[in-house]
């Protein structure tokens, strides 16, 4: 099994091949009786078991396996996409804002999650935008909206760097909010709708890369 995914791995890498994986082993697996084999759709089994074949084969170039995680944690299921969503990652976290961006979402994820597991709920609804009283927290607000918007039709068409070099441009606000904001404010309304501007950022920066999975 583990030589088959290889097989499949190095033949659409060095091929180039644009194949996304799960309708094509949705496909492979109608050549089976499902009464013997209790699989309809393989590729929740399967992808995992591609995803780790592929950490070997690309942590043999020098490739960091968290961040191959944090990209299949999206749902790619197109190798060459992956690896070009990989390897923009990568470059962007070699960079000093990479750096800071990343240390700035586990600063806003680990608030937020505290935050859930002592109230009891999550704080995912979109931030209430009358309920913006400093100007750093509404800047944070139309940055991250325009950032929504900015990123979907680059990751469509599969422009990582540039989906990264957006990113880049979040680190300034966040630190402004967090600089100048209090996000456990006395008002429980203030301070609910902070922790959704803190989600929203998470939110955000997933769309490239489910950034929790990143080690280090």
């Amino acid at each position: 099994m583990r030589r088959a995914a290889l097989g499949v791995i190095r033949i659409i890498l060095e091929s180039q091949l644009r194949l996304p994986l799960k309708p094509v082993l949705q496909r492979a697996s109608e050549a089976f009786d499902p009464s013997k084999f209790g699989l309809w759709d393989p590729s929740p089994v399967l992808l995992p078991f591609i995803a780790d074949r592929l950490k070997v084969h690309l942590r043999e170039q020098g490739v960091r396996h968290d961040l191959i995680a944090a990209v299949f944690a999206l749902g790619e299921d197109d190798l060459l996409r992956l690896l070009g969503r990989v390897q923009a990652l990568s470059q962007f976290l070699s960079t000093e804002a990479g750096v800071n961006l990343l240390t700035a979402y586990r600063r806003a994820g680990n608030i937020v999650a505290i935050e859930e597991r002592r109230d009891g709920q999550r704080y995912d609804p979109e931030p209430d935008p009358y309920q913006l009283r400093e100007p750093a927290e509404t800047t944070l607000h139309m940055q991250l909206m325009g950032l929504d918007g900015n990123l979907k039709p680059l990751l469509e068409a599969g422009a990582f760097e540039g989906a990264m070099a957006k990113l880049g441009s979040l680190r300034r606000w966040v630190d402004e909010f967090f600089d100048k904001v209090t996000v456990n404010a006395d008002d429980p309304a203030l301070r609910e709708n902070r922790l959704r501007l803190l989600s929203r950022i998470r939110a955000v920066m997933n769309q490239v890369a489910d950034f929790s999975q990143i080690e280090g």
